[in-house]
């Protein structure tokens, strides 16, 4: 067994269930904060998630369980944030303990909405942890396929090298294969948009467009990313690599996207709200695209299909006519 911090995930969607599967294959304990204490209970008692990835069957023996955040906090040296970015301050609202001492990582692909900041500057900003403290976890890697222990690709990002191997050592497994990176920013960036490229993906879909289309559209998505990211945070990278390129095709592409899904419903006819009540889950893209137009328009980055997503999710404009005059400016 390795040498190990005492870690812990806050969330209880899909991507925490995954990551403390991930986890418990090389840990002696795995701590876990869902904010139902029902949740907690079922999963002591039947060993999975009630709610998401139950195939996933857990040692309990395993988990240090709890509904209670400051309980968490305390225990934890590694704390994994995993909570939809929408409802991140209203969790962390409940922290009384100072996290200045605590090693942050963030599997949340979007933007805390009161702020307007990427999960790291957020933790960076506001609650004051230095960024030699703060990581992030991104893809290529849906949580769906980590349950079904499918090989998968995680790319875990943080200016201190060694935190992130010796974090990707308590990750990586035969079916789960890590590497590093110092790009926290620009990995956080791309996870964040690759959502809203996934909800264009979808709406391009559910009005009838094709693969043809669809891979113009991915395309033109990859460099729109490259824009974006060298505006807000300029050093050298390959957005070519899994962590930007692959995490953006595999959610625009996938059915497990929720994303896609939520464009898809949105080209079909569906109102946002209707589409939300359907779905049940939370499309981070529908946050991320406010946040990334309004932070666009500080930087002047050229961006046409940001621009469209937005225009048919918070202008309520025809996604057929939108899509019509976006196909005249990509290439």
């Amino acid at each position: 067994m390795k040498d190990t911090l005492k870690v812990a995930v806050l969330g209880g969607g899909s991507w925490a269930t995954a990551i403390v599967k991930m986890l418990c294959e090389n840990l002696n304990t795995v701590g876990w904060y869902m904010r139902s204490e029902n949740s907690v209970q079922y999963i002591q008692e039947n060993k999975h998630n009630p709610n998401y990835l139950s195939s996933t069957e857990f040692d309990t023996k395993k988990l240090f369980l709890s509904s209670d955040i400051n309980e968490m906090v305390a225990y934890a040296d590694v704390l994994i944030f995993a909570i939809p970015s929408a409802f991140l301050g209203e969790e962390i609202a409940k922290v009384d303990l100072p996290l200045l001492d605590k090693i942050v990582f963030s599997a949340i692909k979007g933007i805390e909405p009161k702020t307007g900041l990427i999960v790291g500057e957020y933790f960076n900003k506001e609650l004051d942890v230095p960024f030699e403290n703060i990581g992030v976890i991104t893809g290529p890697c849906h949580a769906e396929e980590v349950a079904m222990e499918r090989l998968s690709y995680l790319t875990i990002a943080c200016q201190d090298e060694e935190k992130a191997q010796k974090f990707s050592s308590y990750l990586a497994g035969d079916y789960i294969k890590c590497k590093v990176s110092d790009d926290i920013i620009g990995t956080e960036y791309a996870a964040m948009l690759k959502n809203i490229y996934a909800m264009a993906a979808g709406i391009a879909h559910g009005l009838g467009y094709g693969d043809n289309f669809q891979a113009v559209l991915m395309s033109n998505s990859i460099r729109e990313m490259k824009r974006y990211i060298k505006k807000v945070h300029k050093m050298k990278r390959n957005i070519n690599n899994s962590a930007y390129l692959g995490d953006l095709l595999v959610t625009g592409y996938s059915t497990f996207s929720r994303n896609r899904m939520f464009g898809n419903m949105l080209g079909k006819g569906y109102t946002v709200k209707a589409a939300m009540l359907e779905m049940n889950m939370v499309a981070e893209g529908y946050y991320a695209v406010k946040s990334a137009f309004e932070l666009k328009q500080e930087n002047a980055a050229k961006t046409p299909i940001i621009d469209t997503v937005y225009n048919i999710v918070y202008l309520k404009r025809s996604p057929k006519r939108q899509f019509k005059l976006l196909t005249e400016l990509l290439d």
